[in-house]
Parts: structure tokens; C-alpha cells; sequence
């Protein structure tokens, strides 16, 4: 590994499945800037999130841990302000940490260690999307529905092109005030998008990329009496028997979604010429991931909270030439274990409390790594926890309120057959079912979720009351000391944001 401290540049987007990438095999969808950066970059072909869900799964990403150890079971709990993150560990160790764009925090603390945070989130910081299992068959305002799959197709502007723009323009700014600046800390800076999230719906410039007839359909679609209790649970969620789309309507929301990836791979293409016009490209690690994954019709499900591959798996390239050689790793990780890679990268201490994630530095060199994965879901759809773990081949899902799940990944990529049941694979699913008791207490866990539950719908309904004061950041901007003001000399300032200088 080279000596000196590098950059590091997260480039996160949201519910990108690796299974609709075309550096993870997909013919169709356009993604050369992506494809690049994995040709010259580590591809991790085993990623999975550790929760399929945004704020959760963001909040394992940043602090090494299993989001049930920290109380951060669903899209409306907090992310406690003690818990120390990546961007806390580097901005200790003297790097400039630096977030742009979507996070999705709860709660009053809105940095969590960066330093600097560009712009406002896209989703609300209170506690209004937390889930009731005390009314488990109560649909919630907030719950998807299949609006963004019926109505999928071209647009001109939405409000997450709105926010992605002003994402990866304040990034792309900064890159160059940084380069023009006196602070010459190594930066960490997280950019964030939230394409190609749903709703299905991409200008025609990115529409047009794609024919109709290129666009391939659901590889393995179930029907809904045969899905299991957790399936048929989100499909109600999200009404998704209520109106079921037409394969015309399947075929739109694939073509909107791959022309979303397009769209997000222009703006890695668009932060990678900045790199390069700064010369920082050479001295900065670049890390591409998703949140977590989509459905996107494949067993007759849409958007993520499951645990099937296209829901749990996530994209991960690590991209580093002058540190790391090209090539694969097959190892099932994790996105938690980004947090002690970065330290590793940053020459940075540990941090004072126990993290489940394990640094992916001997898969980046090369020399193998760990083989594993502990995943989790304690949110809407479900009525209790759900678990995951991955070894090998196989993967298991347990939760006490439904049937287990056994997956050989290997044999059976598409997930359609159960093996837990089969007495081949008794001993197997023993041995799974003790090890998820070694990690998680699942009765102690439930009443944990339900008492966290009643708490904060309690205190969000107290908060509506009166006036309301928002935890949601407000970025601020000290527009005295921008552009040309009469207290600068006019031929320093005009010398300072040129580069390079005359």
C-alpha cells in the first residue's frame, strides 16, 4: 500500500441492485463510467447491506454495527449523537470529512462527524415513518404503493432530479474550493444520491438510451399464494395485488430504472473529471456503493425489504489502482465493514465501541478475507425481527413469526427453491438457527422494536402540537465572503479562484 494518507471520495447511490449493472453481468442497462471504474478497481461480487432499508442500512455503513445494537430499527429512529462513525474516526485522525446529499438521519444531530454537510437531506429527520406492530394490518400514509410502477415512464423534471443535481454540483464545487484552498488535510467526502430510487420516472434523455423491446423482463416471478408470509406481507404493505401492472407497465419501470443508473453513472463520470481537472485523482480511493438494492418485479415484488438478492445485494467497488491491483472478490461482506476499512486506509485508531464490521483490506490486497454476513429487518412488513446470515454458498433467513428460508446461491441463483424443509440440509439449518441465537436475542429484540415504537410515535404526535421546530438540516451558506465583496482586494480574490494560479 502506498504511504501517504489518501483522499477518499463515497460515491453512494440508492437502491442500485448489482443485478441490473453491467459489470455485474446485465446486457442491457449503460453504465460506462461504472464499468470503468470497476475495470481498473476491486468488485466485490458477495456485497449485501446488513438492513434493506435506507436509514438503517446507512446507519450500519457508517458505524460498523449491526443497527439493532445502537436502537436504529427503522426510517424513523434516531441515530443516537454517541455513537461514533467513519467520519468521526478520520476527522480525529485529521482528515476533512465532507457529506453531500442523502443520509437520511433521524433525529436532532444531523452530522454525525462530518465536518461539513453540503446540502439538506430529501427525507424528513423526525419520527413520522415509524412503523406500528401494535396495528400490523394498518396501511400508513407513508407506505409505498404502486403508483411509481403504474405510472412509470419519461419526465421532465422530479424532485429527486431536483435534489441529485444539486448533489453532485455542491460536491463537484467543493473538489475545486478545496483545491484552490489552504486546507491541505486529505479529505473524506460522501456523495449521496437518491437515484435510482424510485419513483420510475427520467427525463428523455436518459429514457432514449433504452428500446422497448431491449428491455428484458422478471427472470423468476411467483405467484403470490405461493410466496412466503413476509412476501405476501410487503405486497399488501404496498398494494401491490391492488392494481397489478400490465408487462407494458413492468417493462417501463425497468426502463426508467436502467435509465436512472444511466443518469447516476454521468454524475461519477462528472465528480471523476473533477478529480482529474484538480489532480487529486491519484491520491484519492473512490468507493462506489448502494444503500441497498430493488426488487424491480422479480418474483412479483417492487422496491426492497426482503431479503432475495435483488433487494439485499448491494454493488461495491473499491477503486484505487496505485494502491490495489484490478480483479474480483467473491466473499460475501458487508456494508458495515467499510467502516474499519477506512481506518485501515486512513492509518486511523480504532474506535471505542465493538463493531461487527471487518476490514476488507486483505480482499483489497488480495490475501483472501472473512466470508460472511449477519443481516437484519425490524421495519414495515414486518411482525417481528427477520434475520440473515450468509455463509458460503448458502443463505438463511429466521424470524419467529414465519417459516425459515435456505437459499444454495451456487445451485439456485434465482432463489426458487427452499431447502429448509429438505432433510438433506437439516443439519445445516441447526447450525444457522444457532448461530443467529449467538448474535441476536430475538424475544429480548421484540420488545426492544415495539417499546422504541410506542416511544417515538408518542413523541412525534406531541411534537405536531403547537410549533413545530424541525430537526431537518438547513445548510448554510455565508453568502458575505462569496464571489467579490468590497472587504476582499479585488486581484487576490480573482487570484485565489483561478486554477491552477497565473
Amino acid at each position: 500500500m502506498a504511504a501517504t494518507r489518501p483522499n477518499v471520495l463515497v460515491f453512494m447511490a440508492d437502491q442500485m441492485s448489482p443485478l441490473f449493472l453491467p459489470f455485474y453481468g446485465h446486457p442491457v442497462v449503460q453504465a460506462p463510467h461504472m464499468q470503468a471504474l470497476a475495470d481498473e478497481g476491486v468488485v466485490f461480487d458477495g456485497a449485501y447491506c446488513n438492513v434493506p432499508l435506507c436509514a438503517p442500512a446507512r446507519y450500519a455503513f457508517m458505524s460498523g454495527r449491526l443497527p439493532s445494537r445502537i436502537g436504529g430499527f427503522d426510517n424513523a429512529a434516531e441515530f443516537p449523537a454517541d455513537v461514533p462513525t467513519f467520519a468521526h474516526a478520520l476527522r480525529l485522525s485529521g482528515y476533512r470529512t465532507i457529506l453531500s446529499g442523502k443520509m437520511h438521519f433521524c433525529g436532532a444531530d444531523q452530522l454525525h462527524g462530518f465536518e461539513e454537510r453540503l446540502t439538506t437531506d430529501i427525507y424528513p429527520a423526525d419520527f413520522g415513518w415509524a412503523p406500528d406492530w401494535d396495528a400490523p394490518s394498518e396501511r400508513q400514509e407513508w407506505f409505498h404503493n404502486m403508483s411509481s410502477v403504474l405510472e412509470a415512464g419519461p419526465c421532465v423534471r422530479t424532485n429527486q432530479l431536483d435534489f441529485d443535481d444539486e448533489v453532485v454540483h455542491a460536491a463537484e464545487r467543493k473538489l475545486y474550493e478545496m483545491v484552490r484552498g489552504r486546507d491541505r488535510r486529505p479529505f473524506l467526502m460522501t456523495v449521496s444520491m437518491s437515484h435510482p430510487h424510485d419513483p420510475f420516472a427520467i427525463p428523455a434523455r436518459y429514457w432514449d438510451l433504452y428500446d422497448d423491446e431491449a428491455i428484458d423482463l422478471p427472470g423468476f416471478v411467483l405467484p403470490p399464494d405461493e410466496a412466503d408470509p413476509h412476501s405476501m406481507r410487503v405486497r399488501t404493505m404496498c398494494e401491490m395485488d391492488l392494481t397489478r401492472p400490465t408487462k407494458a407497465q413492468v417493462r417501463a419501470a425497468r426502463r426508467a430504472y436502467y435509465g436512472a443508473i444511466s443518469y447516476v453513472d454521468e454524475q461519477l463520470g462528472r465528480l471523476r473529471r473533477a478529480l482529474e481537472a484538480t489532480g487529486l485523482a491519484d491520491d484519492t480511493v473512490i468507493v462506489l456503493l448502494s444503500d441497498h438494492g430493488e426488487m424491480l418485479g422479480e418474483r412479483g415484488l417492487w422496491y426492497k425489504m426482503t431479503f432475495f438478492e435483488s433487494s439485499a445485494r448491494i454493488p461495491l467497488v473499491v477503486h484505487a489502482p496505485g494502491r490495489f491491483g484490478a480483479g474480483r472478490a467473491k466473499e460475501a461482506v458487508s456494508s458495515m465493514d467499510l467502516l474499519p476499512t477506512f481506518l485501515d486506509l486512513a492509518g486511523a485508531p480504532s474506535i471505542p465501541t465493538p463493531i461487527e464490521g471487518r476490514s476488507l483490506l486483505p480482499h483489497l490486497e488480495g490475501r483472501g478475507g472473512h466470508d460472511g454476513v449477519i443481516a437484519e429487518y425490524m421495519a414495515e412488513g414486518a411482525v417481528a425481527p427477520i434475520v440473515m446470515l450468509r455463509r458460503g454458498r448458502h443463505k438463511f433467513v429466521h424470524s419467529p413469526a414465519d417459516p425459515d428460508q435456505l437459499y444454495d446461491l451456487e445451485a439456485d441463483p434465482l432463489e426458487r427453491t427452499n431447502l429448509a424443509t429438505d432433510p438433506a440440509h437439516a443439519g445445516r439449518v441447526e447450525a444457522f438457527r444457532a448461530e443467529a441465537a449467538t448474535v441476536w436475542d430475538l424475544p429480548r429484540l421484540h420488545e426492544e422494536v415495539l417499546a422504541s415504537q410506542r416511544r417515538r410515535r408518542f413523541v412525534h404526535a406531541a411534537l405536531k402540537e403547537g410549533t413545530a421546530s424541525a430537526w431537518d438540516y438547513q445548510p448554510f451558506v455565508d453568502a458575505r465572503n462569496q464571489y467579490v465583496r468590497s472587504h476582499m482586494p479585488l486581484d487576490d480574490v480573482e487570484a485565489m479562484a483561478r486554477f491552477p494560479r497565473p
